[in-house]
């Protein structure tokens, strides 16, 4: 396997997180808009976006693996790229850091707009609950009755109207 293969891989996988970032600006759009209908679709577009990723990310391993078993290398258990990039020589060394900085700022963006998303969806919730704690009818225990503002209970014998005053 050649580096150039690998480096092909790197680019994808980068292509396909920034275009999750992409779906993440934009789901994030439509949270604030509150367009549910929106949201399911772009959460349907993401699994397959992660689909695609989890293939690109098994296709890489099987690539490094290839490549490190090609130089006479040991394989380790789940190969990475820095693994790769010590057993590369200089002039491929130095393509493979670059394409791995891409990709993992494109990582880190989507990781950020991700959490953004979180707290805005987790403040959606909370709205709605404060909504609904509004409009539902509370228990009765919530308010006071006659026993517990005066300290004494009723009984049946005495009659609430007095009818000789």
């Amino acid at each position: 396997m050649s580096i150039e293969t690998i480096l092909s891989i790197l680019d994808n996988l980068e292509k396909l997180h920034k275009s999750l970032l992409r779906i993440a600006n934009e789901k994030t759009a439509l949270i604030k808009n509150g367009d549910m209908n929106g949201i399911d679709q772009l959460l349907k577009d993401e699994q397959a976006h992660l689909a695609a990723i989890v293939q690109m990310d098994k296709d890489r391993q099987k690539a490094v693996i290839a490549y490190l078993k090609g130089q006479g290398r040991p394989v380790p258990m789940n190969p990475t790229i820095a693994n790769l990039i010590e057993a590369a020589p200089e002039p491929d060394n130095k393509q493979l850091v670059e394409a791995k900085d891409r990709l993992l700022h494109a990582i880190h963006e989507l990781k950020w707009q991700n959490d953004l998303n979180q707290k805005l969806t987790y403040q959606s919730l909370q709205f709605v609950n404060l909504s609904l704690d509004m409009v539902r009818p509370r228990p009765e225990s919530a308010t006071y009755s006659k026993t517990e503002i005066t300290g004494r209970k009723e009984t049946k014998d005495i009659p609430n109207f007095d009818s000789q005053a």
